[in-house]
């Protein structure tokens, strides 16, 4: 799947081959301009692609009203109506989606601490995103997605709206997908990994395996200039007289004379950001390792 945008052709996504489980909380991550918004809303039908074609929840995506209502969507400005009260927002879902869950959305909206009157416009940062997040969760869709969500809201608040999040999952059963560039976040919530830069995905699968799969390597200073056959070095490291890198696991590196680390999930995602950056015509085999897992 490859999207373009405008005359001259911007390159948004290329030649994207990703199949992710349903009803995992999937993380999505990269830099700024990577895609990922680009990616999300072709996944909620708000953009089509311009070569290939995509499938959410078994259909195109917003292909018909039952589709749309199988979906929530939170943006990355947590949209919500400024002139409209808490309660208008709740009367309008309820007149958008046929399966609305009004005693969920009455309980949330107490829970949290916002009232009836209260318009949008007058909400803290942190009270808008749990507008939107209880509007979209009201619908019961199948699959919640979140567009860098708590990207503008302070510590506290984004806890209080990961926490939620969560909860929602549980309650309804459903799929996410959560676009940040916040690592924590990903950590803190999510048991699936997309990480996707230069316009493509690089790596993606369950994120215990990922990180199960890789490995920190430490030996001599230019060690890994010319790695030996057999070693999938993803980036390298230099400090005094020794480099570090991070690598792919398997029999080969398992025999190997260095030092050997487990990563961190910041150092696993840093490690393809950092390759994609520096050699963007390598491209990464549209992520096959774990991409189609």
């Amino acid at each position: 799947m490859t999207k373009k945008y405008g005359r001259r052709g911007k390159l948004a996504l290329s030649d994207v081959h990703l199949s992710v489980p349903a009803g995992r909380v999937i993380g999505l991550v990269g830099p700024n301009g990577a895609g990922k918004s680009t990616l999300l809303h072709l996944a909620c039908g708000l953009t089509e692609p311009t070569s290939g074609s995509l499938s959410v929840l078994g259909s195109r995506p917003a292909a018909n009203a039952s589709h749309l209502a199988r979906v929530g969507f939170v943006a990355q400005n947590t949209s919500v109506y400024g002139a409209f009260t808490v309660a208008e927002h709740l009367k309008f879902g309820a007149r958008m989606n046929p399966g609305w869950d009004p005693v969920l959305a009455e309980r949330r909206i107490g829970q949290v601490g916002l009232s009836a009157g209260q318009k949008a416009g007058q909400l803290s940062g942190g009270q808008r995103a749990q507008l939107a997040l209880t509007i979209a969760a009201a619908k019961r869709p199948e699959l919640l997605i979140f567009d860098e969500p708590a990207a503008a809201l302070d510590p506290l608040a984004r806890r209080g709206f990961l926490q939620n999040l969560m909860e929602f999952v549980l309650e309804l059963g459903a799929g996410a997908v959560l676009s940040s560039h916040l690592l924590g976040d990903v950590e803190q919530v999510c048991d699936y990994l997309i990480v996707l830069c230069d316009a493509r995905v690089q790596v993606a699968g369950d994120t215990r395996e990922l990180l199960a799969g890789h490995a920190r390597l430490v030996a001599a200073r230019g060690e890994f200039d010319q790695p030996r056959a057999g070693i999938d070095v993803i980036s390298v490291e230099h400090s005094g007289k020794h480099s570090s890198a991070v690598v792919r696991t398997g029999a080969a590196t398992e025999a190997l004379p260095y030092r050997s680390e487990p990563v961190t999930l910041e150092e696993l995602v840093l490690a393809y950001m950092t390759r994609a950056a520096a050699v963007p015509a390598a491209r990464t085999e549209a992520a096959a390792w774990g991409a189609t897992r």
